[in-house]
């Protein structure tokens, strides 16, 4: 086994339909390894992959690739020339176009053979199979199991293999299947004639069923992908012609993380990403959904629900689990990579409480039905009680975070790596840190909460208005940084309380919030559309003026979409729309470079080159597209 690093995404093609996926290298291949280097390809069900091998042959060599195609619905189609076969060449050829199709606990491949031959050739096509069953989080580390055995009978055209949980079972009509010798290799070959200027298509299939899931496909309709985008960037007067291609994608890829537990499937989210995410994840789950309330308000309710009925209802150190708390995510078993190890059920995020509470009250107003708000009123009021309570662990009156377990994620942030909280100088702070723009999240969710149990004749609504003026009135005292117009609130304060002066993005998401007032407000929209944050491929998670800057920091320096759409919502919010242009114009550029299929993130230099183990598709960058949308259909 190769020594074992983190696999590389950037240049992988990905098929999604949860909580079934497809990873493999441009031209069609799965491998578990190239040139020593672990790779994250395989046909991936949930955590676990089934398939960890991929080739095809025709007439005993491999055909040359030529094209990719990406279609927005679940499919993508690779195109050979088989230049093995006799005759075939590049004027006159035989050709393959094989369409790759993944829909729930499914993956089905066409192929069609297409003959400019002038003369009829019979040849054989050979598709070649491995499984090695590891786990996602051996393969996020460059680790890999070994080959199981496709032991069953392969007599017929159906083959079953896996474990007690996961079950494979493929079928190949007309081929014939057969085993390596170490019975590692699962071969599938079909002889064919194909006529001169003829076709054949022919086709296999691999069925997953899961027993141990704890997540499964949702129920219910997805986006309207095309209606959506008819409507926000159709072939009106002045529409970008980039728009409508890369929103359109945007949404299916969205639909294809759609997803639920099982105990709830009606209850639709959307997983995080593929292929590290691939489940709940509660402040990119919620995320997603209040980006997308423009042009749905039902996702949103499932997100709530799904999040809701998981809601802490103790104290448990190992799970950073307290009362009311909702939880960062959800996995089949132990997450561990590094030193990190994660119990699965987690609940280490500073942020995913505060935010759920402001999706329930943006949808309530975006329109979800009364009857749905109602249900959830108990999880708000425990969720508003965690905010003042246990949210603020000292009492200083701001939200702050510490993994007490020394186990779990040192930042609980939405930049939760572990450099990710940098003073100016480059300095790591140490903590308990509490985040600017987590106040900011906490000041909107008592107002909003307060607003929803007043409107549903519940207690407490004065109480949680008192504690979010109390916190404007600190935090302004606390946070602010620098002199005149060039003041700039901290990024956070340590846990000596002392300001964590760089110059950072999530500044932006203090914008509509209400907790600044109008000047500050104006400050700090003036200070994210700066060169020094401003990439021209969207907003720098870090100025690049900061000590701890790098282009291709994960959060000190990259470009994250769903950051940049975040911060153009709240200029708009602010009243600042004017400003947003260059950040919308840079995710548009971003867009076209990227194939209509924003990754998680990339480098802040100012061109279009990727992190190399970026997600993608990652939902809230396809949920960028759609605040784009929004800004340009308002202008």
């Amino acid at each position: 086994m190769p020594q074992p690093t983190q696999p590389l995404l950037h240049d992988l093609v990905t098929v999604c339909a949860a909580p079934t996926k497809i990873l493999s290298s441009r031209d069609g291949v799965i491998v578990a390894d190239v040139d020593g280097r672990a790779t994250a390809h395989g046909l991936i069900h949930a955590d676990l992959r089934v398939l960890s091998g991929w080739g095809v042959e025709i007439g005993g060599g491999t055909p040359a690739h030529l094209a990719t195609d990406l279609d927005g619905a679940g499919e993508a189609r690779f195109i050979y020339l088989a230049d093995a076969v006799s005759g075939s060449g590049v004027d006159r050829m035989l050709r393959l176009d094989l369409t790759r199709t993944v829909s729930p606990g499914m993956l089905a491949e066409t192929l069609l053979l297409t003959s400019e031959l002038a003369t009829s050739v019979t040849t054989g096509v050979r598709i070649e199979l491995t499984s090695d069953l590891t786990a996602m989080e051996s393969i996020k580390v460059g680790q890999y199991a070994d080959r199981i055995r496709f032991s069953d009978d392969p007599s017929g055209e159906s083959v079953i293999f896996g474990s007690s949980e996961v079950t494979a079972r493929l079928q190949a009509p007309g081929a014939e299947i057969t085993r390596s010798d170490e019975e590692t290799r699962l071969e599938l070959t079909w002889l064919l004639t194909i006529p001169a200027g003829g076709s054949i298509e022919l086709g296999w299939l691999v069925v997953v069923i899961d027993t141990g899931a704890v997540v499964v496909p949702a129920r219910g309709p997805g986006l309207a992908a095309d209606t959506i985008t008819d409507r926000l960037a159709g072939r009106r007067s002045g529409s970008d012609p980039r728009l409508a291609p890369w929103l359109r994608q945007s949404l299916h890829d969205l639909n294809g993380l759609r997803m639920a537990t099982g105990e709830a499937p009606d209850d639709a989210f959307f997983a995080a990403g593929s292929p590290w995410y691939f489940t709940l994840f509660g402040r990119d789950s919620l995320w997603t959904s209040r980006l997308l309330l423009p042009v749905d308000v039902h996702q949103a309710g499932g997100t709530l629900r799904a999040l809701g009925r998981l809601a802490g209802t103790a104290v448990d150190v190992s799970t950073a689990q307290e009362p009311g708390k909702i939880m960062h995510e959800l996995r089949r078993g132990t997450y561990a990579f590094n030193e990190i190890s994660l119990p699965p059920l987690y609940y280490g995020t500073i942020d995913a409480t505060p935010l759920w509470i402001c999706l329930l009250h943006d949808a309530w107003r975006a329109g979800l039905a009364e009857a749905e708000i109602a249900a959830l009123l108990p999880v708000l009021e425990g969720a508003l009680h965690w905010l003042v309570t246990y949210g603020d662990a000292d009492g200083d009156g701001f939200l702050e975070y510490v993994d007490a377990s020394g186990h779990g994620l040192a930042n609980q942030g939405w930049k939760d790596s572990g450099d990710s909280v940098r003073f100016a100088d480059g300095r790591i702070a140490e903590g308990p840190v509490a985040l600017c723009e987590v106040q900011g999240y906490a000041y909107e969710a008592a107002v909003g909460g307060a607003a929803l149990l007043e409107a549903f004749g519940r207690e407490g609504a004065d109480r949680y208005r008192r504690w979010a003026a109390d916190l404007a009135v600190k935090f302004r005292a606390a946070f602010w940084c620098g002199e005149s117009d060039e003041r700039f609130p901290a990024l956070a304060l340590d846990g000596d309380k002392q300001r964590v002066d760089s110059v950072t993005s999530n500044i932006g998401h203090l914008l509509g919030t209400g907790l600044l007032d109008a000047e500050e407000e104006r400050l700090v929209a003036r200070r994210v559309v700066a060169a020094d944050l401003d990439s021209g491929l969207g907003l720098r998670t870090m100025s690049d003026r900061d000590g701890g800057y790098s282009p291709l920091s994960y959060h000190c320096g990259t470009v994250w979409p769903h950051d940049t759409a975040i911060v153009i919502a709240g200029l708009v919010r602010a009243g600042h729309a004017d400003l947003a242009g260059g950040l919308a114009e840079g995710l548009l550029r971003a867009s076209s470079a990227f194939d209509r299929r924003l990754p998680e993130l990339w480098s802040g230099e100012g061109r279009a080159v990727p992190y190399p183990a970026a997600c993608r598709p990652q939902a809230w960058s396809a949920a960028a597209a759609v605040v784009v949308a929004a800004w340009a259909s308002n202008r």
